[in-house]
């Protein structure tokens, strides 16, 4: 799967669940402090990205997710 494309349907995801605009999905932004999100919004926003992507994250990686940069490169490693 192509990184673009992998970023892409990332950044979908993120818009419909944070509601918050693309342009702000970016890859240095931080999930809590630059796009709103709490842990439980967190834990929904990997929640659709399994179900879009078909993986499944282990809990123990969610910990580790702090910006879309973390979660991006978590997904590629999880389709690959």
């Amino acid at each position: 799967m192509a990184n673009d494309d992998v970023f892409d349907r990332l950044t979908t995801c993120a818009v419909d669940v944070l509601q918050v605009k693309a342009e702000s999905v970016t890859p240095d932004a931080n999930l809590t402090e630059d796009l709103g999100s709490s842990s439980l919004i967190l834990v929904e926003l990997v929640m659709a990205i399994e179900e879009e992507f078909g993986i499944s994250v282990p809990d123990e990686a969610v910990e580790d997710i702090h910006t879309v940069e973390d979660l991006h490169r978590l997904i590629l490693s999880l389709v690959a």
